[in-house]
């Protein structure tokens, strides 16, 4: 009897078919596309969304930032570890290539931008890349500037892409101190105050943070996605 039930449950799993789902079941089944790194139902169901003349940004915020969120919080509740938060990262940059044109067409309103990159010295980046994922999916314009980053690489992207946010991270107790020489030399540029400066990796914690003159520290992407939102809606705030 149980092995009947199972495979039933089986059949009814096999049975979905994205197309003949309603608007707001497919969205829902969205999240759980997300949520289990299914990279091809997530581009079946960005085009189907987009086919029944949902707006760019609508299926970007509905369908794919908010199953994100779901799967950023199960991560910081260590529901989820690192290798499922990538393959829903990766499924999220599926969708996002899709949108990406169309967002740029329509005008699409943008959260901010960010420049994220790990420090000189060190080569681990799968902190980083999710990061830079979680912040792209919660609708930042991501600068990667990737591993083993000089402190002049990071002042000519400051300097070319203008942006809100400095990310860096470092995952050795021995790179850890560059973090100072950058923030440092936009002190002497006298631009420090001009961006937010986040920083993270598994070494780091909040006293370091301070000590180096970062903004915050961020001890995961889920926690580096609620900080960048905060500093952006601040930043909005004093400006208006």
């Amino acid at each position: 009897m149980n092995s009947q039930i199972g495979y039933d449950y089986q059949m009814a799993d096999e049975e979905i078919i994205l197309s003949e789902l309603s608007d707001e079941e497919l969205v829902q089944q969205m999240h759980d596309d997300l949520y289990d790194g299914l990279k091809e139902e997530i581009e079946q169901g960005t085009h189907i969304l987009l086919e029944r003349g949902w707006q760019p940004y609508t299926v970007l915020t509905e369908a794919l930032v908010e199953g994100m969120r779901i799967v950023g919080e199960d991560f910081r509740d260590g529901i989820l570890f690192v290798p499922e938060v990538l393959l829903s990262a990766n499924a999220m940059k599926a969708g996002m290539f899709i949108l990406r044109p169309l967002l740029i067409a329509t005008g699409a309103p943008k959260q901010g931008k960010i420049v994220i990159g790990t420090v000189k010295g060190d080569i681990h980046d799968i902190g980083k890349n999710l990061v830079g994922m979680m912040m792209e999916g919660a609708g930042f314009d991501v600068i990667d500037l990737g591993i083993n980053n000089a402190v002049e690489k990071y002042m000519a992207a400051i300097e070319e892409h203008k942006p809100d946010i400095v990310g860096m991270s470092a995952l050795l107790t021995t790179t850890m101190p560059y973090m100072k020489v950058v923030i440092d030399t936009m002190k002497e540029k006298g631009i420090r105050d001009d961006y937010v400066v986040l920083v993270g990796g598994a070494p780091l914690n909040e006293e370091f943070g301070k000590a180096v003159g970062a903004d915050a520290y961020c001890r995961d992407a889920a926690v580096a996605v609620e900080t960048a939102k905060d500093f952006m809606k601040r930043k909005h705030n004093t400006r208006s």
